[in-house]
């Protein structure tokens, strides 16, 4: 005799942790009376905290709609994320940073937007942030000028950490995101490159008033790379092709008015053409191989149906 299913629940936020006890008591404070009111779920990965974190987490542990997770060590800010991602059942999940930054009452919000337009995925946009440090905002236009180059960007606020998705379309992409800080923007692209309904919709966003931000020169060559990788897998054509096309255009100008000054054949153009034609067979064998492999995370994903 078949079970009758519970009504599923709307809504898991998501809050990686890492060595945040200076803003935990006022931040879970806040987001425990929201959630409790509006029946939302709640997922709490502490990443290998070695401050008080998870001292403070165990004294909410237990309550019927709160799920605390601990890593024994520290495996980065995507490696939480999909940790507390692969655990939700709910139809959308959100993820929220703990340094008490972002506004609780935006989480309603994101979630009324998506909800009215059936987004895949809402992105909260940071209108009002100003960065102290020039660098990280020199950093940041570098970051998002190489990504435009090589993937369609009509998101503005591409490494938000404030964002909804459509729990079984994120959990689809989890083994293809990295552990590190590249996970927001990587997800996004993937979701982006696979069509899925992106939207943006404005968020507040405090300064910070403890802690300090683990974000530098490293995460953003980091993010970089990642991107890079992105490409090599849902699109490789995008790098291969223009390298390709640059290759041959070279050969073509070097070689032809050598040819037509009666002086035969330049090695260097010759040269120039193969590895334009070698680049492009490359790209034509690694896209077959990236189609390969997004079957079968789609696959994957079939096989442990919600």
């Amino acid at each position: 005799m078949p079970r009758n299913k519970t009504p599923q629940q709307e809504l898991t936020v998501i809050v990686p942790i890492y060595n945040e006890a200076a803003s935990l008591p006022h931040f879970l404070s806040g987001l425990m009376k929201v959630c409790r009111t509006k029946d939302w779920q709640v997922i709490l990965v502490n990443d290998g905290s070695k401050d008080a974190s998870a001292q403070i987490l165990s004294g909410i542990e237990g309550k019927p709609f709160v799920k605390v997770l601990h890593h024994k060590l520290n495996k980065g800010y995507g490696g939480a994320l999909k940790t507390g991602i692969s655990a939700a059942n709910t139809k959308y999940v959100l993820t929220i940073d703990a340094d008490g930054q972002h506004d609780i009452d935006d989480i309603g919000s994101l979630l009324d937007f998506a909800q009215k337009t059936n987004a895949d995925m809402v992105v909260g946009t940071r209108s009002n942030v100003k960065h102290a440090s020039p660098y990280r905002e020199v950093g940041k236009w570098i970051i998002r000028r190489f990504t435009s180059i090589l993937v369609p960007l009509p998101v503005q606020d591409l490494n938000s950490g404030f964002k909804l998705y459509q729990t079984r379309l994120v959990q689809q992409y989890l083994s293809l995101c990295p552990d590190s800080m590249a996970f927001s923007d990587v997800i996004t692209l993937l979701f982006l490159n696979q069509r899925h309904l992106v939207l943006e919709h404005p968020i507040s966003v405090r300064h910070r008033t403890t802690g300090s931000s683990s974000i530098n020169t490293h995460t953003a060559f980091q993010t970089v790379i990642e991107i890079l990788s992105l490409v090599m897998l849902v699109n490789p054509l995008r790098i291969f092709l223009p390298l390709s096309i640059i290759c041959i255009a070279v050969g073509l100008l070097w070689g032809i008015p050598i040819m037509l000054a009666g002086r035969g054949v330049s090695v260097g153009s010759m040269l120039a053409i193969v590895l334009g034609a070698l680049f492009f067979f490359l790209g034509l064998i690694a896209n077959q191989l990236s189609s390969i492999r997004l079957h079968l995370a789609e696959m994957g994903k079939d096989k442990n149906p919600e």
